[in-house]
C-alpha cells in the first residue's frame, strides 16, 4: 500500500454523511470537518459519530468519567456540501490563470 493517498476532503470542510448509521436520510447529517487520516482513509465530523469514552484521572483533584467524544469514519461514506445546491455533490478540479488547484461544484459550478 502506498503512504501517501490523497483524500477529496480537507479539515475545515462542510461535508454530508451520505451512507451507513449515522446518514439521516429524512433530514441531511451536515458537519465540519476536524481531522482527516489519509492513511487510514477517515475522517471525523464535528457531531457525527459519537462514541463514549472512559477518561482516567490524570492530575490530582481532575475528575475522571465517561466523555462523548467524535470518532472516525470513512471518507467514502461523506460528500462535500454545497451551500448552492444545498446537498452533497461530487467535484471536480479546475486550474486558474495562476496554475492555482480549485475545487468545484459538478452541478452548479460554484467554487467549494
Amino acid at each position: 500500500m502506498s503512504e501517501n493517498k490523497k483524500m477529496h476532503i480537507k479539515a475545515g470542510d462542510t461535508v454530508v454523511i451520505i451512507s451507513g448509521k449515522y446518514a439521516n436520510f429524512k433530514e441531511k447529517t451536515i458537519g465540519k470537518v476536524i481531522g482527516i487520516s489519509p492513511k487510514e482513509g477517515k475522517v471525523i465530523v464535528e457531531g457525527a459519530c459519537m462514541v463514549s469514552k472512559h477518561v482516567k484521572p490524570r492530575k490530582q483533584g481532575e475528575r475522571g468519567g465517561i466523555i462523548k467524544a467524535e470518532s472516525a469514519i470513512y471518507a467514502s461514506k461523506v460528500q462535500l456540501y454545497c451551500p448552492k445546491c444545498q446537498k452533497g455533490v461530487r467535484i471536480k478540479r479546475k486550474k486558474t490563470d495562476n496554475n492555482e488547484r480549485i475545487r468545484v461544484c459538478v452541478h452548479c459550478g460554484e467554487t467549494l
